[in-house]
């Protein structure tokens, strides 16, 4: 089972009081405290000391009240365990809402780097590591950042990391300095990865038979808001001042942090206690002894890969002859994205919560690799192509990622954000290798070339995952069968409420004792 090399490191799960948070909770210690004596020495102790040490006492006192207001929460939010928080539609929307306008400060740059690049009196090489450096920082905050979320409260930290980002971003705003705005870009970055922590609460928050399809809903605000970034800066720059872009989504932030504020519900700490840097060497681990977690990151590497592999070399194919599309002409390929958005919780209600993820995964894949080969053949002289393509292939890498995470967090209920890390790991990974292959092909043998290295992608991929079945225990084969339908699929309502799937009782079941094998959400030995 994922996280047997944490087993030690893990306290059993937390359960806060009814009604209470992680920060009520200590309050009834800070009562006692206060009854016991020690804040009035600690009041004499303020009074004793000097000038020189009041000003970082004030700081202090300043980033506490800050963590307080921010770990405050409305009754309604406040977790019981008695009484766990109903995964409704609109929370769904609303975590789907967050994903898309914490996702879009990754792609604000993209469309304008060229108006930067005449801002700041740079080439269009430097003006390139604005994006470059948001990336890298980003895919630190995947490997360091979301680790974190499976040791402390989530809804604090989600606050807390679209608090400072939204705070830094200030400074992009205003800047007139190119290496402080390259520099925040990397830090905003890094604090952008609250989406990657939101899919991971859905598989905790969503009951399993919903999972996939609520799942898509959060999976198509990724998508929404790489498309309202890439067209909101694109027009916005095009008529007014680059800057309004960046204070429009510095407005999108403080909003979308006022509605978790009032909306987002707690939920207790999955692993009280347990290492960080155990944690993250326990990540490396997963990938070799999980044969599951190894197909569906091999598959989303290949994935990544073709797409984004296709969206380089779109631009350059559009921008030549026969076509010579304007800059706005290409970024209305965007609007494609509406299509996706639309299908995906569809599909996913319709076949993925119906049917082994497998079946799902392999599926999509085949609509992909369609969609694919018939652009790169007809792609050249007729711009049908490019736009089956992407439709075909958004649809399907949304229905592919989605059931691949589907999958994935039900090795482990305690260790999904740390699963979802070394998944967006392997993807972003295959997206930089995506990139740099594509451009190369192109540039040797055109549109052709690129195409077919991206049908070589999503073979492979569908390789991968046809060499071992929904069932199989081991790294390769079918064992216990072709069947396709879901073991676990909830008959009538009953059923599904009664699921050993369920999220509390996956955190209220005591850890395994020292030689005991562990279990899986779905209570088999694994």
């Amino acid at each position: 089972m994922v996280g047997d090399d944490n087993t030690q490191d893990d306290a059993r799960s937390e359960k806060p009081a009814a009604g209470g948070t992680a920060g009520d909770q200590s309050a009834p210690s800070r009562d006692k405290t206060k009854e016991s004596g020690p804040s009035d020495s600690r009041s004499e102790s303020v009074i004793a000391v000097d000038e020189d040490d009041s000003a970082p006492s004030k700081r202090r006192g300043l980033l506490a009240k800050a963590v307080a207001v921010l770990s405050w929460m409305p009754q309604r939010c406040r977790y019981d365990p008695e009484n766990p928080p109903s995964f409704t539609l609109s929370m769904n929307i609303l975590l789907a809402f967050s994903t898309v306008f914490t996702i879009a400060n990754l792609y604000y740059a993209q469309p304008i780097l060229n108006v930067l690049a005449e801002e700041f009196g740079v080439d269009y090489e430097r003006a390139s590591d604005i994006a470059t450096l948001t990336q890298a920082g980003y895919a630190v905050g995947l490997v360091f950042v979301c680790p974190l979320a499976d040791m402390v409260p989530r809804r604090p930290f989600i606050l807390f990391l679209i608090w400072v980002t939204a705070t830094m971003w200030i400074g992009l705003c205003l800047t007139r300095s190119f290496e402080v705005f390259t520099a925040l870009s990397f830090l905003c970055g890094a604090g952008t990865v609250t989406p990657q922590l939101m899919l991971p609460l859905v598989g905790d928050l969503a009951p399993p038979h919903r999972r996939a399809s609520s799942l898509s809903i959060v999976v198509s605000g990724l998508a929404l808001g790489l498309l309202i970034a890439r067209v909101l800066s694109g027009i916005v720059a095009n008529f007014a001042s680059w800057r309004n872009v960046y204070w429009l989504a510095l407005g999108a932030q403080y909003l979308t942090l006022a509605l978790l504020y009032c909306y987002l519900p707690d939920y207790p700490t999955k692993n009280k206690g347990l290492n960080y840097f155990k944690a993250l060497w326990g990540m490396v681990v997963m990938v070799v002894r999980e044969p599951l977690l190894t197909q569906a990151c091999l598959i989303g590497f290949m994935l990544s890969a073709a797409f984004t592999s296709f969206w380089t070399t779109l631009t350059f194919l559009l921008a030549s002859p026969p076509y010579n599309y304007s800059s706005l002409e290409i970024g209305c390929f965007a609007f494609i994205g509406v299509v996706v958005v639309a299908l995906a919780p569809v599909w996913s209600r319709l076949i993925t919560d119906r049917f082994v993820f497998l079946f799902s995964v392999i599926v999509g894949l085949i609509f992909e690799l369609v969609g694919i080969t018939i652009s790169t053949f007809i792609g050249s002289f007729t711009v049908a192509g490019p736009i089956i393509h992407s439709i075909m292939m958004d649809s399907g890498a949304n229905f592919v990622h989605t059931a691949n995470r589907s999958n994935i967090y039900t090795l482990d209920p305690k260790a999904r954000n740390r699963i979802n890390t070394v998944y967006m790991a392997f993807a972003f990974a295959g997206q930089i290798t995506g990139t740099a292959v594509g451009n190369r092909l192109y540039a040797r043998g055109g549109w052709v070339w690129s195409g077919s290295s991206n049908i070589a992608y999503i073979g492979a991929a569908i390789i991968i995952g046809i060499i071992r079945g929904p069932r199989e225990t081991g790294w390769v084969g079918w064992s216990n069968g072709w069947k396709i339908r879901r073991d676990d699929h909830p008959k009538n309502e009953q059923a599904a409420t009664s699921t050993e799937t369920d999220v509390e009782e996956a955190l209220a079941s005591p850890l395994p004792e020292p030689g005991e094998r562990p279990r899986t959400d779905t209570g088999a030995p694994k």
